[in-house]
């Protein structure tokens, strides 16, 4: 079924598909998002419930494996240490996410040049300057203005209290004479443009029922939709089709009934993340593009970037939060830069979290063989429950060509649509920086007092940043997009999301992916005129 054409269609409404939508907006252009998800309802959210803990190893599951909602794909990680998470619904992972909000550093955006691996960005972190700060307003950011080690924001609200856990951490780290700061977030700590502040109601991560925490569904959507954006649910996009002059002409989709639709379009941008964005483009092939769509560089689904985490925790006499409040609510900026003494180039960014709820902390104990069975179990549980303190090393991944998403020969998803499938494998480099944050992490567990301590080495289930699939570049010979998000090789197709990423940083992406899209978007206006030359 062939549908009336729109002027811009973009695939995906996470964080970078509702960026780009509402940024669009203004341009008065007729504009249509297709979603594989649909809209969530917080009134079924896991946080509504006592059982909260329970669901999140089941339909609530960070996993799409473990999940498998309808509007979930299947994907092959098994020849990956770390499992791909993400999350597929109006507003994408946001909806899951922990909210924690750092920003890309400059210096990530000139890595050959400041330590002669990988290669730099074709844009600087000042061009971005103005679209973090939209971004934070848009988002609704908590934290502090000022960090020493960090670059600087105006987050429109105060930062989130450091309750029981971070005086417990701030303290360790300055017997130790290391950086630390109260992170940035998006969840609220005052009233803010509709949405409710914080009361607590769980951890952040099987999503918020209080809206507290900023998603893009009750972000830039409503404000999107009520611009003139037009948004499409249940519709999965299977291949974006070219026309006799190599340019997008639309995509092929499958409704919410399951119906084979055809969607033309003056512009395509796809939003689907590192994973999803190289799946589509790969299966988009034709004569013209034999190797799958934008792929003359063959850099399609290569480059993939995970950021490993390595983990440390341990158990302190004092009470922690447990699992109220934002999982992570201090950052250390130490570790960041390049450091040739410690055997490895670039750096690590620390996550501080406040601890763990008590089914979450009974699952883990029992499997890391500290808490037993018999007549100890109750007595060591209440050591361990709402003692808890972790320190993450989010460590950064270099680009590496043989870390790459290709199609899976066997796998499919509902609509036979082939899966993703994963091939990656932690550089030496990675595994150095690993090793030093393991280091450093126990040095300031012990500081703080901790016992029992354990580690997740990487931690398994960590593959929410997905980086690095189709590059930006000014060289079409080694990258998929240029520097403003357009595709070399098929002018009115541009990426926004995380997959365009040269370099992945030490610290969570989203502020930089959302920061990227109303760049690209900003850039598209103004050169309207000649998109297409």
């Amino acid at each position: 079924m062939k549908n009336d054409p729109v002027d811009v269609l973009i695939i995906g409404a996470g964080a970078s598909g509702a960026a780009v939508a509402w940024s669009l907006a203004d341009t008065k252009m007729h504009i249509l998002c297709l979603d594989q998800g649909g809209w969530m309802n917080p009134a079924e959210y896991p946080s509504t419930g006592r059982d909260w803990e329970a669901k999140f190893y089941g339909e609530w599951s960070s996993s799409p494996n473990v999940r498998k909602r309808p509007e979930d794909y299947p994907i092959n990680d098994d020849n990956s240490p770390i499992k791909v998470v993400n999350f597929n619904a109006v507003g994408g992972s946001t909806v899951m996410y922990t909210a924690h909000w750092p920003r890309l550093h400059p210096s990530d955006f000139k890595v050959k040049t400041l330590d002669g691996v990988a290669d730099d960005w074709p844009i600087d972190y000042d061009a971005l300057t103005p679209f973090f700060e939209e971004n934070d307003r848009m988002m609704g950011v908590s934290g502090l203005s000022g960090d020493p080690l960090s670059p600087l924001s105006h987050p429109p609200m105060p930062q989130q209290p450091l309750g029981l856990s971070g005086p417990l951490i701030g303290q360790a780290m300055n017997k130790l004479g290391w950086h630390w700061w109260p992170s940035d977030t998006t969840v609220a700590t005052m009233d803010y443009e509709g949405r409710a502040r914080c009361i607590n109601l769980g951890h952040c991560t099987p999503a918020c029922a209080q809206g507290a925490k900023a998603s893009t569904d009750i972000t830039y959507w409503p404000h999107a939709i009520r611009a003139g954006v037009e948004l499409k649910t249940h519709c999965r996009v299977r291949e974006i089709l070219t026309n006799e002059h190599g340019m997008a002409s639309g995509v092929v989709y499958y409704d919410k009934d399951g119906v084979e639709q055809f969607q033309p379009a003056e512009v395509v941008i796809v939003a689907c993340n590192g994973v999803g964005t190289p799946r589509l483009l790969l299966n988009s092939v034709s004569g013209k593009f034999p190797n799958g769509l934008a792929n003359s560089s063959g850099l399609v689904g290569k480059n993939l970037m995970f950021h490993p985490y390595a983990q440390v925790y341990g158990f302190v006499k004092e009470p922690t939060d447990s699992n109220r409040a934002p999982p992570t609510c201090l950052w250390s900026k130490e570790f960041y830069d390049t450091d040739l003494s410690r055997g490895f180039v670039r750096g690590y960014g620390i996550q501080f979290g406040r601890g763990a709820g008590p089914v979450f902390e009974a699952v883990a104990s029992e499997q890391k063989g500290i808490l037993p069975w018999g007549k100890d179990h109750h007595r060591v549980f209440r050591k361990l429950n709402g003692h808890r303190l972790a320190v993450s090393a989010i460590c950064e991944d270099l680009p590496e060509e043989h870390n790459r998403v290709t199609l899976d020969p066997v796998l499919k998803d509902g609509h036979g649509i082939p899966a993703p499938k994963i091939d990656y494998t932690i550089s030496a480099n990675s595994r150095k920086m690993m090793d030093h944050g393991l280091a450093r992490g126990r040095e300031i567990l012990e500081a703080a007092g901790a016992t029992d301590i354990c580690i997740n080495d990487p931690i398994p289930w960590g593959g929410w940043h997905l980086l690095g699939t189709a590059r930006m570049g000014t060289d079409p010979a080694r990258s998929v997009v240029n520097e403003w998000g357009r595709s070399h090789d098929v002018k009115n197709l541009f990426i926004v999301d995380g997959s365009i990423f040269v370099t992945s940083g030490g610290v969570n992406p989203t502020s930089t992916i959302q920061a990227l899209a109303l760049y690209i978007a900003d850039q598209m206006k103004q050169r309207l005129a000649n998109l297409f030359d």
